[in-house]
């Protein structure tokens, strides 16, 4: 979910490299998801796109069904779709906090709640997560609520799904170059964080895919019900 850019558009796009058939899915980016799929199927692999708002379940059912339609089933499912606004408690308006909760909160159960219920045996699951919930820092409090609830969902959706050899992982970025994160920064905060990086940089939305795409593999099913901390060792 979340696929026409940033971490969800590399997802899908280095997903398709490794040669699955991906179904690309936006709210608004219509040109932007469509441009995706279109990247995918350059590289050799089928792809679709499906605009569903994941706050509607109805929507993420349709969106399901037609992965299912187009390419017989369901094996890897990325709940990234996500909205961030900031600010203090005092100042957090009504608006921002219900919406954020009901796009990141809600929208990723809806995405979940299919995903256990047509993932097929031997699959994989990835709620996003962010690496701010563990740092807890000012301005973050009701976003870092959301996303710590995917870390939540993931080691409780591995258990219920035993059995079956599917793996549930909550994959938990950094300071990852995407407008989500940057927007609204300014060149010396942006700086500030690349310095409490070992790396020396921001991570890339490609650094996110190919841990997922990583995870993804027959080797590493055993890593299962874990956060996955892709953040370039920032402290």
């Amino acid at each position: 979910t979340g696929s026409s850019r940033g971490i969800g558009a590399a997802t899908a796009r280095q997903l398709g490299r490794d040669g699955y058939r991906v179904v690309v899915n936006c709210v608004v980016n219509r040109d932007l998801a469509a441009q995706v799929a279109r990247d995918i199927e350059a590289s050799g692999s089928p792809a679709i796109w499906r605009q569903a708002d994941v706050r509607d379940p109805a929507a993420v059912r349709a969106l399901f069904d037609a992965g299912e339609e187009a390419f017989g089933g369901i094996d890897v499912v990325v709940a990234n779709a996500g909205v961030m606004h900031l600010a203090p408690f005092a100042d957090m308006s009504d608006e921002d906090v219900n919406h954020m909760f009901d796009v990141n909160i809600l929208g990723s159960f809806h995405t979940l709640r299919e995903a256990a219920r047509r993932v097929r045996d031997g699959g994989r699951i990835f709620p996003l997560s962010s690496t701010i919930t563990r740092f807890r820092t000012e301005t973050y409090g009701p976003y870092a609520a959301s996303k710590m609830a995917q870390e939540l969902y993931a080691t409780v959706l591995a258990k219920e799904l035993a059995g079956r050899n599917i793996s549930v992982n909550a994959i938990a970025p950094g300071v990852v170059n995407t407008t989500l994160f940057t927007d609204g920064k300014t060149e010396a905060e942006l700086a500030g964080f690349v310095k409490r990086t070992p790396h020396g940089r921001l991570g890339e939305p490609n650094d996110i895919a190919n841990v997922i795409s990583l995870l993804c593999s027959g080797g590493a099913s055993w890593v299962n019900g874990q956060v996955v901390y892709a953040n370039g060792g920032i402290a």
